[in-house]
């Protein structure tokens, strides 16, 4: 059931996703989210791949998985950003994404996040400019 057949908006999906996990992964999640919405008020939300919130603006900017032990950022073109702060601290091998792994009482660099974000956005943003 998709928002077109009257079923929940993605937006509606993730508010419940953040209600059932009821923990700290909920209330970091939520956080995360209200980051990605001030780093990009244009930013479109979307439910992927069975239950997986994805914030896109020109392409996906981040997806937020949630795990027992961390609450995970994904950017899908991350190997390509600048992360002068250090962020990223998973998934490093590989060559086109990078992801932040926040566990239970860790802060994050909001200002660096948002950054983070912005820089996403731009990336896409320029990608599709030139196709």
């Amino acid at each position: 059931m998709s928002e077109r057949d009257g079923g929940p908006s993605a937006s509606e999906l993730i508010d419940g996703r953040i209600a059932e996990l009821g923990d700290w992964r909920g209330e970091t999640l939520a956080r995360l989210r209200a980051l990605i919405h001030e780093a990009d008020p244009e930013v479109i939300e979307e439910w992927k791949w069975r239950g997986v919130p994805v914030w896109s603006h020109g392409g996906i900017i981040t997806t937020g998985e949630t795990y027992k032990a961390v609450v995970k950022l994904t950017f899908a073109k991350g190997a390509s950003l600048e992360d002068p702060a250090g962020l990223f601290n998973s998934s490093l091998d590989g060559n086109v994404r990078r992801a932040i792994d926040i566990k239970e009482g860790e802060a994050i660099d909001e200002a660096a996040l948002k950054a983070l974000v912005r820089e996403a956005v731009a990336l896409n943003l320029a990608k599709k400019t030139k196709k």
